[in-house]
């Protein structure tokens, strides 16, 4: 089994900023890449960036240059530092680690707003 808690999210000015995080317990010995993926109202959930147990991130093209992936593999966090927020950024973010020898998870999302 295992958990994972999403936190950081809030209410912002469009240009402002916000730091999530993605805390994973559990079964948690064979995580090899961790993603944060957002859902915009109304939009299906899409990926925005990813981090592998080796260090390399891959960014959506929507999110580059402003969102950046990070990950404290000591304290199975994952964060995604979000600057420039625009209304479009709007919606649920969560969090998808995937294991080697074990199923994927989700967290339950923390929510973004963004005030134009």
């Amino acid at each position: 089994q295992v958990q994972l808690v999403e936190s950081g999210g809030g209410l912002v000015q469009a240009g402002g900023s916000l730091r999530l995080s993605c805390v994973a317990s559990g079964r948690v010995f064979d995580i090899n890449r961790m993603d944060w993926y957002h859902k915009a109202p109304g939009k299906q959930r899409e990926l925005v960036a990813s981090i592998t147990s080796g260090g390399n991130t891959n960014y959506a093209e929507s999110v580059k240059g402003r969102f950046t992936i990070s990950r404290d593999s000591l304290k199975n966090t994952a964060y995604l530092q979000m600057n420039s927020l625009q209304p479009g950024d709007t919606g649920t973010y969560y969090c998808k680690i995937h294991r080697a020898y074990s199923s994927s998870a989700w967290g339950q999302g923390t929510q973004v707003t963004v005030m134009s």
